[in-house]
């Protein structure tokens, strides 16, 4: 709601909650590709999933294991869990043999292990070059963590052993170390990981574009992660020597824009808008509806919910639990009894 000329500027409740609805569509956009009522065990290999660890059934000393999100609620409840964000082609582990005698409540049929995971110490809570856990308690430094696309490892940014550009949200990064295992990337990183990239030397299209990169004579520094732009992997040659190059390196999966987390997560999205878009818009109607004096209350109502709300969530980080749906239900429930309180006292916002 916009301000008359002379007064104060105000936003309505309308702009609040639909900037607050965008942040929690960003932040449920890894929750709502993966499916949270059954596991995801049956599916194989998974292409992406949202995965966790159990440091309460496999701590770190013995065997790595990763949980859908599925188990992560119904298996693992009151666990300390490792939110792991994704990772591609896994299959969950939960109650098979890393979990001793546990067994899934939703899948017990599974096999012994999953020969063909890959675990890193992400799986133990551990993370970056410098294996620390994340928060880590004792880093004073405020620094963001990076996921590789190729290990899905996350680094501190003062860690990459570069730069780190901005908009990095629109941007892949590949570090040092899997830069070195594929040195034919540091090839595509000379001509298409800057700012403004060259591409074909010639008019017409060549046979193989790695080939007439190499020509060009033109290099870059190997160290240091890369970040690459929009669209980058459009930009692979996918001959049939250089598809080859690839999957002997074990990347062929970058020729895959579905691959990406950033596909991933706008299928999350598209699925929690489908399933609620009916339920929101009345309400943004009735909102639009009310007085500034109604709004404003509500307003201040609101803010305070979500500031308990934090202070709420943040208990379960500290003691690394996963939130279940009972858990926001206990938390509403809470709200509703302090209401009441406040109600029967006769304390009421005012603006």
């Amino acid at each position: 709601m916009a301000a008359n000329d002379g007064e104060e500027a105000t936003v309505s409740l309308v702009d609040v909650l639909e900037e607050d609805e965008e942040l929690e569509n960003e932040a449920s956009a890894v929750l709502g590709g993966s499916d949270s009522e059954k596991c995801s065990y049956p599916e194989g290999y998974v292409k992406r999933q949202a995965l966790y660890a159990c440091n309460t059934c496999t701590p770190k000393g013995g065997e790595p294991a990763g949980i859908c999100l599925a188990c992560s609620y119904k298996c693992h409840e009151g666990h300390e869990l490792f939110e792991l964000y994704t990772k591609r082609n896994f299959r969950c582990d939960c109650g098979n043999d890393k979990f001793g005698e546990m067994e899934c409540k939703l899948f017990p049929d599974k096999e012994k292990v999953n020969l063909g995971n890959k675990y890193s110490h992400n799986f133990f809570g551990l993370y970056c070059t410098c294996d620390r856990p994340y928060p880590d308690p004792e880093d004073e430094v405020a620094d963001e963590m990076i996921q590789c696309i190729i290990c899905e490892d996350w680094l501190h940014g003062r860690h990459l052993g570069c730069l780190v550009p901005e908009c990095v949200e629109l941007q892949e990064m590949i570090c040092e170390s899997c830069m070195n295992k594929s040195l034919f990337l540091w090839t595509y990183a000379a001509h298409i990981a800057g700012r403004y990239y060259t591409w074909f030397l010639e008019g017409s299209r060549p046979d193989c574009r790695l080939e007439e990169m190499k020509a060009s004579g033109k290099s870059r520094a190997q160290h240091g992660a890369v970040f690459w732009p929009a669209s980058w992997r459009t930009k692979l040659c996918s001959c049939s020597v250089c598809k080859d190059i690839f999957m002997n390196a074990g990347v062929a999966f970058l020729f895959d824009d579905t691959d990406t987390v950033l596909a991933y997560e706008n299928k999350g999205k598209t699925s929690e808008q489908a399933g609620g878009a009916e339920g929101r818009d009345p309400l943004m109607s009735a909102l639009n509806n009310l007085n500034r004096v109604q709004q404003l209350e509500i307003i201040h109502e609101y803010n305070d919910m979500k500031t308990e709300l934090k202070d709420y969530l943040q208990r379960f980080a500290a003691e690394g639990k996963v939130v279940t749906p009972e858990d926001i239900r206990h938390f509403f429930e809470q709200q509703q009894t302090r209401k009441r309180r406040r109600a029967n006292a006769g304390q009421y916002y005012c603006s």
